[in-house]
This record gives structure tokens, C-alpha cells and sequence, in this order.
């Protein structure tokens, strides 16, 4: 399929409502992709050759790609790519297969023979793949994500006219694109959208990319600011990953400056990381697209945008929780731009691009509005119930996905959620229950397996734990979450204690795959110790405690360890510091049979 072909098959022939004429220019929707928020995921509705499927719309991917466990799912033959092709990305590298589907239905309209990449991890929050600019950059691309659209667009005779269309008031930011330096055969007829920028004065580049949940710019640039990892006010933000097997750590730090455009932001605070991204230096996500309507003008090769209000980086900060309002609530007034949705979908989706910019108290008044106008949509009131979590509100995210499940039983996801409230909560009989229907409905290569697998350990119920993590782990290969899965599969055998060599084995795979992780030799300690390798085994704990040092189980396994070692003191020491933090360490012990 060429891209020739695709614009043929999306065109509509529909003129953009608000579009105007600038002379004798005019700006055109030829496919409009309702797009739905799950988190700062923008996900699209597909159909696969009939199939429901969710694609995560990525700017910043210059092709269509698919998970090998989606492609499985959806029964697509694989065939080769190219000789020593391959693909990178925020996680490294990832080896490709190819995919064609016969019929990619989007935006209503059919499209037959559609080739995907086929590699990589899971893109996540039910997505089976994403949408890249073989699809997003065949026109002019249109991203208003507050809005819950993004619009594949024609500009006609346009040349130099300003492509600003939505708005007569609002200050504008235009930038030119930078065609790549290194194209391959798929970027040289795709290119994402790269511009510049500047960061503490230090020009950079950067990658427009809806894909990237957060904005990021690479730990190298951010060194060019005069900004590093020991810098004053920099403090670790946890791992990210992407495409590749690799998982990399961010921080967060303080930067006088970021502009880009005619848009400069002083005195704020940026992620990053030790991405290496080609062409670029930073990852504009999906936080800023959020808080700007963005126009990629690729008939122009430039960018305009202009800023919607609100936090412009999503550095995780803690909303404010407010009263929840009552069911019948008055419909929330639409902040400016903002068009007033006309029916339940409409009100689901910028239910989720408000909850997305952490605006949880509007995302629940329209959430309401949507479950009182499709009172029998099962969707709504799951969007409802996670809105709920997020205001730390139980009772009422159950009492949502009780009806979410009421409407349709059969929902691994909504099923697993409710599972883990009922673990929260000690409900254990009713969270088997959930698990195994979740379990009986999941297809095999669901990636909602490896959250079952660690729910399914909770309740050591240890067959059924394993059982998932090697289903999970058989269809995600490349997964950047691979050491996770293995160190869960670690644990669950060494709690149980059989197959220990096995459990060693995937415990020895978790810490090669991974930066050094607590928990990981937390694991392998106890697999050691089951074994009855105590110097290795007291070694493992120190290390998971250097990294941990209120690990109750750390303390307490090394000192069980230490005790069988001949070393009393010190482990009747480390077992006491260990019933300070858990003080029911000792009982759940001695129920797996780890004792002194």
C-alpha cells in the first residue's frame, strides 16, 4: 500500500466545520479520528479485518507498527522485513517483521492491504499498535487533543498563507520542519515533525511526538544547558521505556528557560533521560499537545500551534481533590476553544483529555453525562470508576465497575481492576473470582496477563500465578517489561519453593535485563536461600538493602540466612529491624516455610 492510495481511500470530501478561506486559500478535513485519552495515551478507534482494535496515534513514529502478541491475537501472517532492517526508539533497538492487513478500517472507511511493522513491546492502555506518518503525514495533520480530534487535513493553494484556522484571537507560534539527515526507505517518504527549540539558551531539536506519554529531553542536552543528574533541585523520576527491550532512567530538573516558537516558559522544570534519539534532542508528547492545538503543515514544512491553557509538561504533580459531584450535576461549561460535545461519546472522550491534564472534577462531570445518556454502555462507567481511583474515591470506582460488569460480564480488563480493589481490601475469595473470569476471557497473548500473574502471587495462589507469567512472557519477547515478568515468575517460585532451579534462572534473566533493582535480588536471595546457598544468598539481600534499606523482607531473609549461617547477632538483628516495618513478617514466613 502507498500513500497515494491510503489519501484515495480516507478522502471524505468533507469541509472542516470553522474552516476559511485565506484568498484563495482553503483548509479542508479529508478523515476526522475521534480520539479518546487514556491517560496521556491519544488512542483511535480501528477495526482489523472486521476486529474492534485501539491504535495509539504517534506523531513521532514514521511508520504503523503492531506488537508481536497483537499480531498473533489478530491472526496476521508475519513475512521478513528488509535484510538487517530494524527500528529505534526511546528503549533501544527492536527487530521488525511485516504485517499486512487486508482491511484496516479507519475513520469509517475501509482500507484495503495496509502493511504494519511487527516488533517491540506493548504500546499500552489496550492499544494493539500505533498509527505512524504513513497514515498521520499523508495530508497536513491537525492535532486537538483537548478537543478529542485529530483531523487529517488538504490546504489548497495555500503557499505562504498562515494555517492558523480555529481561531482570529488567539497568539500563534509557527516553526519550520527539519527534513532528517539520516532517512531510511520508510522515513525518506515519512518524516515526523522535527523542529527547533531552546532550552537554558542551547538550540536543540526536537521530535512533535504524540506517542511519548511525557515531554523528555535527552540527558545530553540537558547537559548543554548546564543541567545534570547532581545538579541543585534535580531528583529522580523513575524509569521510562519505549520501543526497545531497555528501560531508562529520568529525572526531573529546574531550567531557566524553554522556547519554543514565539512561546517561552521560564523558570520551569523538564524531564529527562538517557534517551538517544536520532535527529532530535527532546520528545514534545503528548502533555504538550494537550495544552496546544498543533497544525504539521508538511504542505508547508512548517508547524503552527497555539497554547490552550494549563500546565504545558506533565511532571506528575499531585491534582487538588475536590468534592465529587452528584450524578445529576449540570453539564461543565466548556472552557474557551473548547467545542460543547453533543452526545455521550463526545462527553466520554474529553471526559479522558481532561482527566489526561489532571482536571479530574470536570473529567467526572462529563463522565456522569455520558453514563445519564448511554445509560447501557459498559465503556462510561469503567472511564468513571478509574476517574474515581484517581481521586482515591473505592467505593464509588467499584460501584462503577459493578455496572461496567453488570452490562458486560466478560471484560479482562474492568475484571482485573476490580481484582485488585478486592485484594486492597482483603476480599480474597471475590478477587480469585474476577481473576479466573478475567482469566477464562483473555485471549492467551493479552498483555493484561502479567498484571494476573503478580494479583494471582497476592493471593498465593502459585500454579495460577506461574501459568500467566509464562503465558505473558512466551508473547511479548521484545518487551522492555520482560525483566519484570521474569522476577514476578522468580518470586511466585520461590515463595511456593519448587522449580527453584527455574526460579533462578528467570531471577539471574530479570537482573541482566534490568538496571540494578531492588527487588530483583531481593528475589534471588530468597531462591538462594531455598537452596541453600547462604553466603550468596546474604550477599543478594545486602545488595537488594543498599538499594532498599527498608525492605522487611530483605531484612528479614538475610537474617534468617545469617542465622542458618551461624551468624546469631547479626540475624536475630536484621529479623527484629524487620518486624519493626512488618509485624506479621515472622507468621507469613513460617507459612511458606522460611524459618530459621
Amino acid at each position: 500500500m502507498n500513500d497515494k492510495s491510503l489519501l484515495a481511500g480516507l478522502m471524505i470530501a468533507i469541509s472542516l466545520l470553522g474552516g476559511r478561506a485565506v484568498a484563495a486559500c482553503t483548509v479542508s478535513s479529508f478523515a476526522t479520528f475521534p480520539v479518546t485519552m487514556m491517560g496521556t495515551r491519544p488512542l483511535v478507534l480501528a477495526k482489523i479485518n472486521g476486529v474492534e482494535a485501539r491504535f495509539l496515534a504517534d506523531s513521532g513514529a514514521f511508520y504503523g507498527m503492531i506488537s508481536p502478541a497483537s499480531a498473533s491475537e489478530y491472526q496476521l501472517p508475519l513475512h521478513p522485513a528488509p535484510f538487517g532492517f530494524y527500528v529505534t526508539g526511546v528503549g533501544g533497538e527492536a527487530d521488525v517483521s511485516l504485517a499486512t492487513v487486508k482491511t484496516l478500517t479507519l475513520a469509517d472507511t475501509p482500507v484495503p492491504h495496509v502493511e504494519f511493522l511487527v516488533g517491540g513491546g506493548e504500546v499500552g492502555s489496550g492499544a494493539v499498535g500505533a498509527l505512524g506518518q504513513n497514515v498521520l503525514g499523508i495530508g497536513d495533520a491537525d492535532y486537538d487533543l483537548a478537543n478529542s480530534e485529530i483531523r487529517l487535513m488538504q490546504a489548497r493553494n495555500c503557499g505562504g498563507a498562515t494555517l492558523v484556522y480555529w481561531t482570529k484571537t488567539l497568539p500563534y507560534s509557527v516553526v519550520d520542519m527539519i527534513w532528517p539527515n539520516r532517512p531510511n526507505a520508510y522515513s525518506q517518504l515519512t518524516p515526523v515533525a522535527v523542529s527547533t527549540a531552546y532550552v537554558n539558551g542551547a538550540k536543540i531539536r526536537v521530535i512533535f511526538d504524540t506517542g511519548a506519554a511525557t515531554s523528555v529531553l535527552s540527558r545530553s542536552a540537558a547537559a548543554r544547558a548546564g543541567v545534570k543528574t547532581d545538579s541543585p533541585g534535580v531528583i529522580a523520576a523513575g524509569v521510562s521505556s519505549g520501543i526497545g527491550r531497555s528501560t531508562l532512567r529520568t529525572w526531573i530538573g529546574p531550567f531557566a528557560s524553554f522556547k519554543v516558537g514565539d512561546e517561552e516558559i521560564r523558570n520551569t522544570h523538564l524531564r529527562f533521560s538517557d534517551i538517544d534519539l536520532d535527529n532530535a534532542d527532546m520528545l514534545l508528547g503528548a502533555d504538550f499537545f494537550l495544552s496546544h492545538h498543533v497544525y504539521v503543515a508538511n504542505s508547508q514544512h512548517k508547524i503552527y500551534f497555539t497554547y490552550n491553557g494549563g500546565p504545558v509538561f506533565n511532571l506528575s504533580a499531585a491534582p487538588q481533590v475536590l468534592p465529587n459531584p452528584a450524578a445529576s450535576a449540570p453539564v461543565a461549561a466548556a472552557a474557551e476553544g473548547e467545542d460543547q460535545p453533543k452526545d455521550a461519546e463526545g462527553f466520554s472522550r474529553r471526559g479522558e483529555a481532561r482527566a489526561a491534564r489532571q482536571n479530574f472534577d470536570g473529567a467526572l462531570l462529563d463522565l456522569d453525562q455520558a453514563c445519564i445518556l448511554a445509560p447501557t454502555e459498559p465503556r462510561y462507567f469503567y472511564q468513571r470508576g478509574v476517574i474515581h481511583l484517581e481521586k482515591r474515591q473505592q467505593l464509588l470506582a467499584i460501584s462503577d465497575l459493578n455496572q461496567a460488569l453488570k452490562l458486560k460480564p466478560d471484560q479482562p480488563p474492568v475484571l482485573v481492576l476490580r481484582a485488585q480493589l478486592y485484594l486492597a481490601e482483603h476480599d480474597a475469595a471475590a478477587a480469585k473470582a474476577d481473576l479466573d473470569a478475567a482469566d477464562a476471557a483473555a485471549p492467551k497473548e493479552a498483555d493484561v496477563r502479567l498484571t494476573m500473574g503478580s494479583a494471582y502471587e497476592r493471593l498465593d495462589l502459585y500454579p495460577q500465578a506461574v501459568m500467566q507469567f509464562d503465558l505473558w512472557t512466551r508473547a511479548h519477547p521484545g518487551d522492555s517489561r520482560q525483566p519484570q515478568a521474569l522476577n514476578g515468575r522468580c518470586w511466585t517460585r520461590a515463595q511456593w519453593g519448587q522449580d527453584l532451579d527455574k526460579a533462578l534462572g528467570d531471577c539471574n534473566g530479570a537482573i541482566r535485563g534490568s538496571d540494578k533493582t531492588a527487588s530483583y535480588f531481593d528475589s534471588r536471595g530468597l531462591v538462594r536461600l531455598r537452596l541453600g546457598d547462604l553466603d550468596r544468598s546474604i550477599a543478594d539481600y545486602t545488595v537488594a538493602l543498599g538499594l532498599q534499606p527498608k525492605s522487611a523482607w530483605s531484612l528479614y531473609g538475610r537474617g534468617v540466612a545469617e542465622t542458618k549461617k551461624g551468624m546469631i547477632a547479626q540475624g536475630q538483628a536484621d529479623m527484629a529491624a524487620a518486624l519493626v516495618l512488618r509485624p506479621k513478617i515472622a507468621e507469613e514466613a513460617k507459612a511458606r516455610g522460611i524459618a530459621p
